[in-house]
């Protein structure tokens, strides 16, 4: 598909940016062009907004809401119906295992539009007793939503931002990162395939700095939902306060992976290789940090290097394939600064820290999975978003000084430990300062929970029905039961 022209897609239709620019889209795994994607700008949102202002006035909002679920239900059904044509676009786009694409990101995807296929007859508001008065209140959309997508995961992070306010009622204009816009205009065309009004959802593809911004200070967008680090995210919060629109911020994690001595080994050796090495750590919730008690580091560490070790870096294609390549040169060569940083600092490595020597791999970025020892929690490697395939390994004494270390990031995303014991269990995930805390398993998510950060790690949170809230506004009304008139004005 070399040289294809991808175009925006409008209010239904397949068009050039206004500029008539296009930049390229590479293979990752080899430094090809896959295509040639039109490059949005600001006159380019202001068509998307108005086309989806118009969707939302004419179509969406009023429309039946058994319609809307079907609707939706049909694009869950067209997902997977083309899983293998979508995986494949996915992993030539994004450099993960094809594997991974076909078992996680596309079926992942159309489970987020099944259950909010399933939420939109469900959204409802209350009555509240009040003498004199029936009131009620009533969830609505909001109108026009803007939603900014990150790269790891192009197709089901989308999902998880238009499933949920195409069901509340909301119209959509997508701006998917500018290194993984592919999957991202296929689910615009599913879309339209499935039956949504023209305008519903419009696909913008182009950069942060021009399209990404103009779709965050546009006046016509009640709402921006955005995935990407925190330096980004406060500027889109800056940008999202013109018109006040409300926003939805997961910015980045720095994961704490605490092991106790009495975990179950075997399960936790293999936890920590996945949570970390899993889409080459390119995961918001990866376990970057490694806590583990004193007395079981070194043997639990020696193994865990022997697996990481074993770990298939190579071509995203094969099946056997358990590492893909890093999305671009330019989180390639961040990657490569931490781990200079790392050795810089005083840690020590164990494995890793370089690009793959096999011939077959020398046009596409690559890194081999990278296990740091010695790391003191101070370090930068310990406490900034690499999104990579490093992991620092950091120990602790005892419970304390595990829930202070674990604590001690400015993230809070997400958190983990092992341990046999249920009322430890308990205790340190109470004290853990994170939106989501998983025990004795790690990287578990889905549309039936929330999904939210703490501290830098975002602002409000998506999935769930919790979501709902974050894509209605709450009107409360009041009807007056009596007819006597207010003495206030008798005169």
């Amino acid at each position: 598909m070399a040289q294809e022209k991808c175009q925006l897609l409008i209010d239904g239709e397949l068009v050039n940016a206004e500029s008539g620019k296009t930049f390229q889209c590479i293979n990752p795994a080899n430094g090809d062009v896959l295509a040639l994607i039109a490059e949005g700008d600001a006159p380019d949102i202001d068509k998307a907004v108005n086309a989806a202002r118009r969707a939302f006035e004419q179509h969406w909002r009023d429309m039946d809401v058994g319609e809307r679920g079907q609707l939706l239900r049909k694009v869950a059904d067209l997902l997977r119906e083309r899983l293998d044509d979508l995986a494949l676009l996915e992993t030539l786009d994004n450099g993960k295992p094809l594997a991974d694409s076909k078992a996680g990101d596309i079926p992942g995807a159309a489970a987020y539009f099944d259950f909010y296929a399933g939420a939109v007859d469900k959204i409802h508001g209350d009555t509240v007793p009040f003498p004199g008065f029936f009131n009620y209140t009533v969830r609505e959309p909001l109108g026009v939503v803007g939603a900014i997508v990150p790269w790891n995961y192009p197709l089901a992070l989308a999902a998880i931002k238009c499933a949920p306010a195409l069901a509340c009622g909301n119209t959509v204009v997508l701006k998917p990162a500018e290194q993984t816009p592919l999957t991202a205009l296929e689910l615009g065309k599913i879309c339209l395939d499935a039956g949504l009004p023209p305008g519903v959802l419009n696909v913008v593809t182009g950069f942060g700095p021009t399209a990404g911004a103009a779709l965050a200070r546009h006046t016509g967008v009640a709402k921006v939902t955005f995935t990407g680090s925190s330096e980004v995210g406060h500027k889109i919060l800056e940008m999202s306060a013109a018109n006040l629109k409300r926003t939805v911020l997961e910015l980045g994690g720095k994961t704490a992976n605490i092991v106790f001595a009495d975990a179950n080994w075997d399960a936790a050796l293999n936890s920590a290789v996945r949570t970390i090495f899993l889409n080459q750590g390119q995961i918001c919730t990866a376990g970057s940090r490694l806590l583990i008690e004193e007395s079981i580091k070194d043997e639990f560490v020696g193994q865990l290097v022997a697996k990481a070790e074993r770990l298939k870096v190579g071509d995203p294609l094969k099946p056997d394939t358990k590492m893909g390549a890093i999305v671009s040169k330019e989180q390639l060569d961040r990657i490569k600064m931490y781990i200079e940083l790392g050795k810089e600092a005083g840690a020590t490595l164990l494995t890793g820290g370089r690009e793959p020597e096999a011939p077959e791999l020398a046009g596409g970025y690559f890194m081999l999975p990278t296990v740091f020892d010695d790391v003191d929690n101070s370090m930068r490697i310990a406490q900034e978003e690499i999104f990579g395939p490093v992991l620092s390994v950091i120990t602790f004494e005892d419970e304390d000084d595990a829930i202070a270390k674990a604590n001690d990031v400015k993230y809070g995303l997400a958190s983990a430990l092992w341990t046999k014991d249920i009322t430890k269990a308990h205790r340190v995930s109470r004290q853990l300062e994170s939106g989501i805390v998983w025990v004795n398993v790690t990287n578990v998510v889905g549309p039936q929970s929330p999904y939210c950060g703490y501290k830098a790690s975002g602002l409000g949170h998506e999935s769930g029905m919790d979501a709902i809230e974050t894509f209605t506004r709450l009107k409360s009304v009041w009807v007056n039961l009596s007819d006597e008139p207010h003495p206030w004005a008798d005169m």
